[in-house]
């Protein structure tokens, strides 16, 4: 069964670093551009009218910018992930980016795999920061922090794709045989096994496996038929 690709409105002022962008995206089979724009308005109009995944966004727009662009449209359309593009990642702008609802971000000028992999991780509902964007939205969390209680422990919070690769990862299963097994394609295994990490705090397959048996976050059933 085919995977159907990601669906990307691509939002850029600059018409070569636009059309870099689309001939590059549309190389891969898991990725389609449906629509473009060159300002924030005309994005808005083009969700009303189209079936996005994702919204590849550049935050230096004319107009009402970038960052009002991805806040007036999350407010109408919640669940549509952003990531924005950007030439710089200050602690000021990535706190502006947080407060408007963008999944995360990418600097302009990085491989064009690792957009790439951004692009499919905001896509399944991953969040896409770097570890200066981390660290600062950690600051902000442990400031907001002071004025609530302290929960007593933390469980980390999974998706139940991400429980069935978490599954099989402790059970020794390599992404392609993970792929396989779900029906899903190495890149985006590659993804979802990303998002674990991330959500684990972890590095490697070996301590998210380790984590998820401390949480209780794989069936028991499935860990002892483990061949």
């Amino acid at each position: 069964m085919a995977i159907p690709a990601v669906k990307i409105l691509l939002v850029e002022d600059d018409e070569l670093f636009r059309l870099g962008l689309r001939v590059r995206l549309q190389q891969e089979p898991d990725l389609e551009i449906v629509a473009e724009a060159e300002d924030g308005e005309t994005a808005i109009e083009l969700v009303e009218t189209h079936a996005i995944d994702v919204l590849l966004l550049d935050v230096g727009l004319p107009g009402m910018g970038g960052i009002e662009t991805c806040f007036q449209l999350k407010q109408r359309y919640p669940n549509l992930p952003v990531l924005v593009l950007t030439s710089h990642c200050q602690p000021a702008l990535i706190t502006r980016l947080v407060t408007a609802g963008a999944q995360g971000y990418c600097v302009k000028g990085i491989a064009a795999e690792i957009l790439i992999l951004a692009l499919q991780s905001v896509a399944i509902g991953a969040s896409w920061w770097d570890a200066t964007a981390t660290q600062t939205i950690q600051q902000g969390m442990g400031q907001a922090a002071q004025f609530v209680p302290a929960p007593s422990h933390k469980t980390p919070s999974l998706t139940h794709r991400e429980r069935e690769v978490l599954t099989l990862i402790e059970a020794g299963k390599s992404n392609s045989e993970i792929a396989q097994t779900l029906y899903i394609t190495p890149g985006t295994v590659r993804v979802h096994v990303h998002g674990i990490l991330h959500k684990l705090g972890v590095r490697s397959r070996t301590q998210a496996a380790i984590v998820a048996v401390q949480h209780q976050l794989i069936p028991p059933l499935n860990r002892s038929t483990r061949p």
